[in-house]
């Protein structure tokens, strides 16, 4: 009884190997191709710059907010969200992941959003350096995306 336990569980695993290998190898066929380093790096140095950006001002909402300026507690979360996923981007176009594409699309939407709150803002320095670093690394990320492409 035990012995065809063991073997029915044995086949599970065996097909479960043999779909993961098989989308392993669909995924390595879609990936993208490789790219120089002089083209990896300015996204990736966009993205680490607007990740540092973003922290700083999160750190900058939450002391107004603190104060009482509660017209920055939605802003604070974009700027936390918008750097995780510049962290994140930056990461995976300096290795070159083969989800570099689809992280580059996604950060670069989330640093639009997170510019379009800060420069809501446009008599704070801040939040303006916070929003220029998203468009310029929102810019970074498309450039990158449209070079996967080719």
């Amino acid at each position: 009884m035990n012995r065809h336990i063991n073997l029915r569980v044995a086949g599970v695993i065996a097909l479960g190997l043999t779909a993961l290998l098989s989308l392993g190898a669909r995924a390595d066929e879609r990936e993208p191709k490789d790219t120089d380093h002089e083209k990896v790096h300015p996204c990736a140095k966009a993205c680490a710059d607007c990740a540092n950006q973003c922290e700083s001002c999160f750190q900058h909402c939450v002391e107004l907010v603190a104060a009482g300026d509660k017209g920055h507690a939605a802003t604070l979360r974009l700027c936390a969200d918008c750097g995780e996923l510049c962290t994140t981007a930056a990461k995976l176009v300096s290795r070159q992941s083969p989800l570099r594409g689809v992280t580059c699309e996604a950060c670069a939407k989330a640093c639009d959003v997170c510019a379009a709150a800060c420069a809501r803002f446009p008599s704070d320095e801040h939040m303006k350096a916070c929003a220029q670093s998203c468009r310029d690394c929102a810019n970074a990320c498309r450039a990158m995306v449209k070079e996967l492409a080719r």
